[in-house]
């Protein structure tokens, strides 16, 4: 899969997001979703929902702190 963005227009504040890295976010998220199918289909359907919920709360709490930093940064070069 290739990592290399071309053209992405996002607001000022969140100029300095580092984009490859919430795109890395996504793909853990996605192998995490591939990994939940494989125990659903393993007939382990607890531990797929465990681990959806638990890496859904993850990936938010980790995408929010991403654009936290962004537009803390912003706030500094002002």
């Amino acid at each position: 899969m290739s990592r290399k963005i071309k053209s992405v227009r996002v607001p000022l504040e969140l100029e300095s997001l580092n984009l490859s890295k919430l795109i890395r976010e996504f793909e853990n998220y996605l192998r995490d979703l591939e990994s939940a199918s494989l125990l659903r289909q393993g007939g382990n359907p607890d531990a797929a929902d465990a681990l959806i919920k638990t890496r859904q709360a993850d990936l938010g709490k980790r995408i929010a702190k991403m654009i936290w930093e962004a537009k803390s940064e912003y706030g500094k070069v002002e």
